[in-house]
């Protein structure tokens, strides 16, 4: 039920040997990677030099996350949720570093969250559910796929974008010795089996693959930037 330090995930961007424990997120969005609101408070964005006086900011309901103010200094933050604190007009976007690590950027597009497609459930009376890569489920059509992804109105949840999965898109890898590297898709390959299947992107002119669960649609064949702000 404890965290130690040493054993943490690597996208605990924290001193390691100072101390021996740390917080441990709560079940909830993302999966085990995803960092504790409390760490993210005091150590990402210093907003607090001790784990009391983070709990506290916590627990007047002043920090947000996509939107919605959290009070549980346990809950789980992850890639690319937005973290607002608006008695300081401040606003920050969840995101790789050079190493992997999760890093919060300033941004100014606070309003929307980009989410990926996991799979899709049907649902009484022929209607579609899609289940995104954080937990959120939103009501959807045939015509979205998985591995495809959304761009929403935060938190009201409003579609205002679909990405493809295709060759050509623009995407991120979530994973691996490139989690953060962003390029875009060439082939991908089906694997017979138990196996994850392939995909190869091209990043910066050389060719990487990876699996396919690595991936995340950051933006179209004819968009040259992603479509929200990641700090490149």
């Amino acid at each position: 039920m404890h965290q130690k330090r040493l054993s943490a995930p690597k996208t605990y961007r924290i001193p390691r040997k100072i101390k021996r424990w740390v917080v441990k997120p709560s079940p909830g969005p993302h999966d085990r990677e995803a960092i504790p609101l409390l760490v993210m408070v005091r150590d990402f964005l210093e907003l607090a030099d001790t784990a009391r006086e983070a709990r506290k900011v916590i627990g007047r309901g002043e920090i947000y996350v996509d939107g919605i103010p959290r009070k549980n200094y346990k809950f789980p933050v992850g890639l690319f949720d937005v973290v607002s604190i608006p008695k300081m007009e401040l606003n920050y976007r969840i995101v790789f570093d050079e190493k992997g690590r999760y890093i919060p950027i300033e941004i100014d597009d606070f309003d929307r969250k980009l989410y990926r497609i996991n799979g899709k459930t049907t649902l009484k009376g022929a209607k579609v559910q899609l289940n995104l890569f954080d937990g959120t489920n939103v009501p959807g059509s045939d015509d979205f796929k998985t591995k495809d992804s959304i761009l929403l109105k935060i938190p009201e949840k409003e579609m205002i974008q679909h990405l493809r999965f295709e060759e050509g898109a623009l995407v991120m890898v979530t994973g691996g010795q490139h989690a953060g590297e962003i390029g875009r898709v060439k082939t991908y390959k089906i694997v017979r089996g138990s196996a994850p299947n392939l995909v190869t992107i091209e990043i910066e002119g050389r060719d990487y693959t990876t699996i396919e669960d690595y991936i995340f649609v950051i933006g179209s064949k004819d968009d040259e930037k992603p479509v929200i702000d990641l700090g490149v």
